[in-house]
């Protein structure tokens, strides 16, 4: 049954049985709670609004049930341009000299335990070198193939990593007698060669640097080298320096420093007039390359191509 909810149903049904009763009052209690459990159920057809309100409420603007506050937005995400990491300077001041092969186009170098090793470039003149640093004899050499363009080198725990220019081609060469151990491949050409502890460090001669699996050769990640967000290219011989990849940039007098996590360039060396005209006339000397760290006595080594002379610099920031 529907009943109109214009009738007051609970009041009417109440007060008739009330008063005919009076005197049957056991009989009028049980009937009473029929009559409540009737009206609740007729109380409960009524028909209520879309949103859950009673038709009353919701024409005085009220609420059958408290409104709950919406919940607040999600968090945009702010996209903000990182700005270009500033490029310090330097100069630099020679702290000594010493002799080096004029004839040793040099491709890597690096100081280790006190010794100092050498990769040469050039057909038919590629070597890998142990050089006494006092004199700059050459106490120790493994000759490449003809075929072979050695690039540059680093030393990992008992063993020497060489690369090649444009054969795709590492080699793996035992520390202590130079005998080789593996060979490795790779595509593209290879120019610098440094280790940071974990991975090999690898140039191409552009300017991005691959991290490299000293396992299998195989590229974890890259960087691409930027000096105040524009690219550097031409990024060759490489050395690993308190948590920073350096860099020669071929055919010029500069070495960057950058950071290995983003590429950014931190600091700009400026080696120019390093070699002197006098010595630049002794023989055939070509570009700046080569960048070896003494990490015991924190000195640090420089020299290039066919240059007479290594030298020992303490770099002065601008």
């Amino acid at each position: 049954m529907k009943w109109p909810l214009s009738e007051p149903i609970e009041s009417t049904c109440v007060l008739h049985l009330v008063s005919a009763q009076r005197t049957r009052l056991l009989l009028t209690l049980p009937l009473l709670s029929m009559i409540f459990l009737f009206v609740s159920a007729c109380g409960e057809s009524a028909p209520h609004s879309k949103t859950g309100e009673s038709p009353n409420a919701a024409a005085h603007g009220m609420s059958s049930r408290p409104q709950q506050a919406p919940p607040p937005p999600p968090p945009q995400a702010v996209e903000v341009d990182e700005p270009a990491s500033r490029v310090v300077n330097y100069g630099y001041e020679i702290v000594q000299s010493y002799s080096h092969d004029p004839q040793a186009y040099t491709q890597g170098l690096q100081f280790i335990d006190g010794e100092l090793f050498e990769s040469t470039g050039q057909h038919g003149r590629s070597s890998l070198r142990r050089v006494l640093l006092e004199s700059g004899k050459v106490v120790q050499s493994r000759e490449l193939s003809m075929r072979y363009f050695g690039e540059g080198m680093t030393v990992v725990g008992d063993r020497i990593y060489m690369i090649t220019w444009q054969s795709g081609t590492a080699f793996v060469f035992d520390r202590t007698t130079f005998e080789p151990i593996d060979t490795l491949h790779y595509r593209g050409e290879g120019w610098g060669l440094t280790w940071d502890g974990t991975d090999l460090i690898m140039s191409n001669g552009s300017s991005r640097i691959d991290f490299r699996d000293p396992n299998d050769f195989s590229v974890k990640r890259s960087i691409q080298v930027l000096s105040e967000g524009e690219p550097v290219p031409n990024l060759n011989e490489l050395e690993y320096i308190d948590g920073e990849i350096w860099a020669n940039v071929y055919l010029t007098n500069s070495i960057v420093r950058i950071n290995p996590l983003n590429g950014n360039v931190t600091g700009l060396i400026n080696l120019h007039d390093l070699l002197s005209p006098a010595d630049k006339a002794l023989g055939s000397a070509e570009v700046l390359n080569g960048i070896a760290w003494d990490a015991e006595g924190e000195r640090l080594f420089v020299t290039g191509k066919n240059w007479p002379k290594l030298f020992h610099i303490r770099l002065i920031k601008q």
